[in-house]
């Protein structure tokens, strides 16, 4: 079920970039911007696989949380900062390019 959600979210998160950047800057930008977030989540997922298999057993914490849904969240708590602040660099650039002043 972990596995579901995390799926779904990131399904979310490729149609609302893709969308974003779409209507900003055209569709090539859209496409690109779902390409990279795409290899974000593949090499992450292989990293956080092989990291929850060195200190945990496959079986995990239970049949929902087993340890690939544990590899699966931890990959979903590292992007969601990543792009956090990838995202956040981008608002800071549209108000400064609209003329309003930006706080660190």
């Amino acid at each position: 079920m972990v596995t579901l959600i995390v799926f779904y979210l990131h399904v979310v998160a490729f149609a609302a970039v893709f969308t974003k950047r779409w209507q900003e800057e055209g569709v090539v930008e859209g496409v690109l911007g779902v390409l990279f977030m795409a290899l974000i989540f593949f090499v992450g997922w292989s990293i956080s696989s092989f990291l929850v298999r060195l200190v945990m057993a496959p079986e995990g914490f239970g049949k929902w949380f087993d340890g690939d849904a544990v590899a699966l969240a931890l990959l979903a708590a590292g992007e969601s900062v990543f792009y956090y602040f990838y995202f956040r660099k981008d608002r800071q650039r549209e108000k400064t390019e609209e003329g309003e002043p930006t706080s660190a």
